[in-house]
């Protein structure tokens, strides 16, 4: 494997886009050398150093990826198959990374939510999605102690509704305001039942600032535990990964946001000691898509998850 690759991003244009290019452009062994876009072409890529890179056309007919290493596919949901047959037709060899959720349920892709999965070898990879993410490590150290169903409710700033202008990032809408969506069968709540557990229920709502997301779960336990105890449990269950923190105190969105750390906290159980309620929270452009983006690529070109991602 060369020791600098060479990336092509599909999109871009977006919140997650800018984000994936800041990362990238102080990264030791990736280089941006391609962005498409279908609106933005021959603009200059803004977040880049390299006062050179122009957005190309996003044309299936123009789509040239010589000497490409890596594509990410940073389209919107149901865009991104016909590109990839595309790419892949032509060189077989590239590493796919799909930000959107059109693999998270095809099991021909490799799902990877990094502080839980280990890299498979594939070269096609679904990003996970940022609610979903927030779900997943929330539940992931106590799953085999849960008795049934869990229900978890997420807010997010109103960038997680994309830079398109609609009804979830329309700020007269959300001003003095909070907005609730998809309130049963999300594709995060699917999401995270195809892969992880599948007795779980996720209703979504969106704020008036800007980044960040809270999800707090709630859930029952098998037996009567206690707070130290689960508490301990997570800190065990995380003490290798750089970028999860757990505290006992509830997380605060305001303390992650622009950063590529997770907190999970506020640890309750009821009077009964088996009703468990607990939140995490996370920047939905960064850990809960961007940073993952860049530690999934490291895994699939054989370098450390964290190459390039600034978290301390």
């Amino acid at each position: 494997m060369k020791n600098k690759l060479n990336i092509a991003m599909l999109g871009g244009r977006g919140y997650v886009g800018q984000e994936i290019i800041s990362i990238l452009d102080n990264h030791p062994n990736l280089n941006l050398t391609k962005v498409f876009s279908s609106s933005n072409a021959g603009a200059q890529v803004k977040n880049s150093c390299n006062k050179d890179l122009k957005f190309s056309p996003l044309k299936k007919s123009e789509m040239n990826i010589d000497g490409v290493d890596v594509v990410i596919l940073a389209m919107p949901n149901g865009k991104a198959k016909s590109y990839f047959d595309l790419i892949n037709k032509i060189n077989n060899q590239i590493i796919f990374i799909d930000i959107s959720s059109d693999f998270r349920t095809n099991n021909a892709w490799h799902y990877r939510l990094p502080e839980l999965r280990k890299y498979s070898g594939s070269k096609t990879i679904s990003n996970p999605g940022c609610y979903a993410t927030a779900m997943q490590l929330s539940i992931a150290p106590i799953m085999d102690l849960v008795d049934g169903d869990i229900n978890s409710i997420g807010i997010s700033g109103y960038s997680g509704a994309g830079a398109t202008p609609n009804s979830r990032n329309n700020q007269s809408k959300l001003e003095n305001n909070l907005i609730p969506y998809s309130l049963s069968g999300h594709a995060h709540e699917n999401e995270v039942r195809n892969n992880l557990y599948k007795q779980i229920h996720f209703s979504p709502h969106v704020a008036s600032f800007f980044r960040g997301i809270l999800v707090t779960s709630k859930l029952k336990l098998k037996k009567k535990n206690s707070v130290e105890n689960i508490f301990n449990m997570y800190k065990n269950f995380y003490e290798n990964s750089k970028l999860i923190n757990i505290k006992k105190d509830i997380p605060m969105i305001n303390e992650i946001i622009n950063t590529h750390t997770v907190e999970i906290g506020g640890f309750s159980l009821d009077e009964n000691k088996q009703h468990l309620t607990l939140c995490c929270t996370l920047d939905n452009l960064l850990k809960g898509a961007a940073t993952q983006v860049i530690q999934n690529i490291n895994a699939a070109c054989g370098f450390d998850d964290l190459t390039g991602v600034n978290y301390e």
